[in-house]
């Protein structure tokens, strides 16, 4: 019986990628149109389907305003009974519907008729009303559903790719770029990898630094007292100079330890970042140079503050 199920799944498997290698020669000036059609939107992107379709369209609608194109879903059957005044003149609309039929768009396609409002049309059948009155008509290739009742699975896996497809073009198209994406979300793993190391480096008071005369004692004060395991050094300017580590100090311990000054013991030109960089690639950077601080200068190499490689840990950035 196991063999069955498998075959099965291996069976629905093949027929829906069948049905994503047949949208390789989809594309033509008609998706092009699509595409110029939302990226001269001065609206928003309105996107509707009903039953399986209409959770599609949800989820295309969801990764558009992730990735720079405003859009929200709106249910058929909701914008029948006053969510039509949503949608407005300066909106695109794309609809989603396997036959092209489905009754509860036909209030979405008459608004938008009445007020020339572009419609997309993402369905399976030439002949069809939606068709008809679609701006840009994006018919899928005719591949069969991936079981033996016409249960939508194949066509939709296929609207699915074809939203996604539609994202990325309009991604590139606007040059969305990494912290585009980080605004749009906040929360979680995804959102603190777009944390950047001004949002997590100490500043103020609590930078180690000393002046690069200043002996020995000063500097073990400071060191201690910031508990970072260094400090940095600076000029009587303001630059970063160096950097002094526990074990430079463990190097250093001799005689006439507590008689050097900080120029004595500091590592010049410390490996520093800024303000705007993600604290991930400071991270990384830390990794490759086997260190737990970055200095942060501002544009004239002056120290606004240091980034620890445990506060970038407790913030969840990895």
């Amino acid at each position: 019986m196991q063999n069955k199920y498998i075959s099965s799944a291996i069976s629905t498997i093949k027929t829906e990628i069948a049905g994503l290698n047949s949208l390789l020669d989809f594309f033509d000036e008609k998706y092009s149109q699509a595409v110029e059609l939302i990226l001269n939107c001065k609206g928003r992107v309105i996107i509707s389907g009903m039953g399986k379709s209409g959770h599609i369209a949800n989820k295309i609608a969801a990764t558009f305003a992730s990735t720079g194109t405003p859009s929200f879903f709106i249910h058929p059957g909701e914008a029948s009974h006053g969510d039509l005044g949503m949608i407005t003149t300066d909106d695109v609309v794309i609809l989603l519907s396997n036959s092209g039929e489905t009754k509860e768009l036909r209030d979405i396609i008459y608004y938008c008729k009445r007020f020339e409002i572009p419609i997309i049309g993402i369905i399976r059948r030439f002949e069809s009303e939606l068709t008809k009155a679609s701006t840009v008509a994006l018919v899928l290739p005719a591949i069969s559903e991936a079981n033996k009742i016409n249960a939508p699975t194949t066509s939709t896996t296929m609207m699915l790719a074809l939203g996604d497809a539609l994202a990325v073009s309009l991604i590139d198209a606007r040059s969305f770029d990494l912290e585009g994406f980080g605004t749009f979300h906040p929360g979680g793993k995804l959102g603190s990898n777009f944390l950047k190391v001004k949002d997590l480096m100490r500043s103020g008071g609590d930078i180690p630094l000393v002046k690069e005369h200043q002996k020995m004692p000063k500097i073990l004060l400071e060191m201690t007292s910031k508990h970072l395991g260094c400090t940095g050094v600076v000029k009587a300017s303001g630059e970063v100079i160096g950097i002094i580590t526990d074990g430079d100090l463990r190097r250093h311990v001799d005689r006439n330890f507590l008689k050097r000054n900080a120029t004595d013991l500091m590592t010049k030109n410390p490996t520093t970042t800024s303000a705007n960089t993600l604290a991930v690639e400071a991270i990384r950077l830390m990794n490759k140079k086997s260190i737990t601080s970055l200095f942060v200068l501002d544009t004239e190499k002056k120290p606004i503050g240091i980034l620890h490689l445990h506060d970038c840990l407790r913030a969840g950035v990895a």
